[in-house]
Order: C-alpha cells, then sequence, then structure tokens
C-alpha cells in the first residue's frame, strides 16, 4: 500500500470530510493544510459513469478522493468498488463482506493509490466486533467476532484500514481503543472512527487512537461539519476540529 498522495498532521492524522462541490473541497482542504481526504457518495450519482466523471473533475486539485457509499447503505458496495477502480482516488469505503473484493478489484486495475477499508462496528463487548455489515448478512443474525479474528480475515484478503462505525459521541471509546491496539498487533496500518464525530468528541477519540499506537486515524467528520442552511462544509467547524486535533498533540 502506497500513501503517497496523503498528507497526515504529525504523520498521524487526516480528517475524512464532505464537500458540496469542488470549490468547497478546496476550502476545507486548505483549511486542514492538505491533511484531508474529501468524500464523494456514490449514492449521488446515477450511474457508475456518472461517478467516475464527476471524480475525475476533482483529481487535479484534490489529492485524496474517497468513495463513500452514501448514507452507510451497503447497497452502495459495487458502485463504490466500480468508481474506485476506474479513478484510483486515493481512498474507497467498503463494508466488511465487500472489502477484499475491492481491494482485488483495484489491485487488477493497477491502482496502487486507493486505501481499502472495512466497516466493522460495536457491540458492547471489549475485544468484539460485529462482521456481519453488508447488504445481506446485515439483515440477519449478527456476527460477532474476536476483533484480532476479524482484522487477521481482512489483512487475508489485503485490506488496509479499518472503519469503525458507529461511535455515538464518546460511547465506544474503550471497545476502540482495543480494535486499535488489535490494528497494531495485526499491522493493520490505519484505524477510521466515524458516526457521531463532532467538534466536542473528536479530540478524545483520536487521542484515543493515536495512544493506542495505530500508524494512521481518519476520523470522519460529516454531517456535524455541514452548515445546514447552505449545505457547504463549514470552514470556521473545520477550524475548530483541526485545532482540537493539535491539542492531542501538544
Amino acid at each position: 500500500m502506497e500513501l503517497n498522495n496523503y498528507s497526515f498532521y504529525k504523520d498521524r492524522v487526516a480528517i475524512n470530510l464532505l464537500a458540496k462541490n469542488l470549490e468547497n473541497a478546496k476550502e476545507v482542504t486548505k483549511v486542514l493544510d492538505n491533511n484531508a481526504v474529501i468524500g464523494i457518495l456514490s449514492k449521488d450519482f446515477a450511474t457508475v459513469d456518472e461517478g467516475i466523471g464527476y471524480v475525475n473533475t476533482w483529481k487535479n486539485d484534490i489529492s485524496v478522493i474517497s468513495i463513500g457509499l452514501g448514507g452507510g447503505d451497503p447497497n452502495q458496495w459495487k458502485m463504490a468498488a466500480d468508481i474506485a477502480a476506474a479513478t484510483d482516488p486515493g481512498h474507497v469505503n467498503q463494508v466488511f463482506t465487500s472489502a477484499g473484493f475491492t481491494a482485488g478489484l483495484l489491485e487488477g486495475n493497477g491502482c496502487t493509490n486507493t486505501v481499502v477499508n472495512a466497516l466493522v462496528s460495536p457491540t458492547g463487548e471489549i475485544g468484539k466486533v460485529k462482521i456481519s455489515t453488508g447488504p445481506i448478512s446485515s439483515l440477519g443474525e449478527d456476527a460477532i467476532v474476536d476483533v484480532d479474528i476479524a482484522l487477521k480475515m481482512l489483512k487475508d484478503v489485503g485490506v488496509n484500514s479499518i472503519k469503525f462505525f458507529h461511535m455515538k459521541g464518546n460511547k465506544y471509546l474503550d471497545e476502540l481503543a482495543e480494535v486499535v491496539r488489535a490494528c497494531v498487533r495485526v499491522e493493520i496500518p490505519i484505524i477510521e472512527p466515524t458516526g457521531g464525530i463532532t467538534v466536542d468528541n473528536i479530540f478524545d477519540i483520536v487521542k484515543v487512537c493515536v495512544d493506542a499506537g495505530c500508524e494512521k486515524v481518519i476520523p470522519h467528520v460529516y454531517s456535524a461539519a455541514i452548515d445546514k442552511e447552505t449545505g457547504l462544509t463549514d470552514p470556521d467547524i473545520v477550524k475548530d476540529l483541526y485545532n482540537e486535533i493539535k491539542k492531542v498533540f501538544e
């Protein structure tokens, strides 16, 4: 895995944000000194080709684009994978069950710059994660497994990042810390906490990840950074998020 297009604050943290348009994306990326991953949601497009065209209009200006599902919809996994495989955008979000497929698709297409994450969810029990996050598996009984086993399964298929959803404020900090420690044990370099992250709790969440030793941390902040009136990601909120992250290293 290559992270040549990425920039991380203190070589550890970048924020994953949405942006309403390219100008908004450029604005918030500048606020973060380029320590940013900017999300584009596959669900916003009628076809894969439409998504590919849109992503390509951003690539000259945004270093790392994250192809998202859209509202966490697991049914979007294939569209997200196809857009990423045609654009090598830097980052693509996946559910646990399709992450290996996506990693193979990217490799087969010669995409060497794109990180594939895999979604696991908290269970209420430290050291256990839910891996039944796919479009079919999520409709059945929860598949809850030991976190080290889950991460080794992902490492088997070339996945290098773990997306941990949902944080629900600080509710799952202890579970997150154990997932991060498992990342270190299994040698998966990236952790991506997401879901309910705001200016008020990003410090605690990032600090847990940094203290537990994961190489790279990419917190996702979506709705909490968006101005509800304009639909734009608010640079002032982004600046506040960045300041909270800086405090982790003081």
